[in-house]
């Protein structure tokens, strides 16, 4: 048996088969496969492009008048946006306004009131300053340097918080008048100030027209005294048993 197995390779052949399998796709199977890659690419593309994004990054939050911080330009905004942003900054622009109002006012405020020559304080500290500079007054009320001003009692035990009694009023000339009374008080006695202020009319600045100070029990100090006529007043008419005669 053996013996014919070798002289035969025909019965080889036939008992060591040779097993080989080829897979063939066929073409329309690949078309398909290709065409449906190239759908799903497309919809996902769409999809973040209906998202705002540009397909690489998260899309960006829309912005309002409250969270709009300028990092976008102007050409990337929505009409929306736009309109949101220029209400922001108009807003802003009226806060910057009004600021600027105000400030000048307080400023004003302060120069008419405080440093400006023709001041009620200004007045009223140059007056104080008369008297400590005054040997008459310093001789009565003591060191000046221990010299206190202070406006009427208010029931304020604080001195410093007393008003000081200040009138301005129009003549009728146009002329505007000033008088301030306020105490004084020192070592040795107190006393009362009277201080009676003309503005002429060309003349942008008051001028005295009378300032003293009166202390009980002793003569009044006349610090400055001038003619209503040297201010810019008109001359007194001249009187005779009763009559004005011009």
């Amino acid at each position: 048996m053996y013996r014919s197995l070798l002289h035969n390779p025909t019965l080889l052949a036939v008992r060591a088969p040779t097993t080989t399998t080829t897979t063939t796709t066929p073409s329309f199977l690949r078309a398909s496969t290709t065409a449906a890659t190239s759908s799903n690419l497309t919809r996902g593309y769409a999809t973040q492009s209906s998202l705002g994004g540009n397909g690489t990054g998260p899309a960006r939050k829309q912005i309002s008048v409250m969270t709009d911080d300028g990092r976008y330009k102007w050409s990337e905004l929505s009409g929306k946006e736009k309109v949101a942003r220029a209400t922001q900054q108009s807003f802003n622009f009226v806060i910057v306004i009004v600021g600027v109002v105000m400030t000048g006012g307080v400023l004003t405020l302060l120069y008419t009131d405080v440093f400006s020559p023709n001041s009620r304080t200004w007045q009223f500290e140059k007056a104080v300053s008369r008297i400590k500079e005054d040997p008459r007054c310093t001789s009565l009320l003591g060191n000046s340097k221990e010299i206190k001003a202070y406006g009427e009692a208010t029931g304020n035990r604080w001195t410093r918080n007393r008003p000081i009694a200040t009138t301005i009023q129009k003549d009728s000339l146009g002329r505007e008048h000033m008088r301030i009374n306020f105490h004084v008080e020192g070592p040795l006695n107190e006393g009362i100030v009277h201080v009676h202020m003309i503005k002429p009319l060309d003349d942008p600045n008051f001028q005295y027209r009378f300032l003293a100070v009166d202390v009980k029990g002793h003569p009044r100090i006349i610090l400055e005294q001038s003619s209503d006529e040297a201010l810019g007043g008109k001359k007194s008419p001249l009187k005779i048993l009763g009559i004005n005669w011009r």
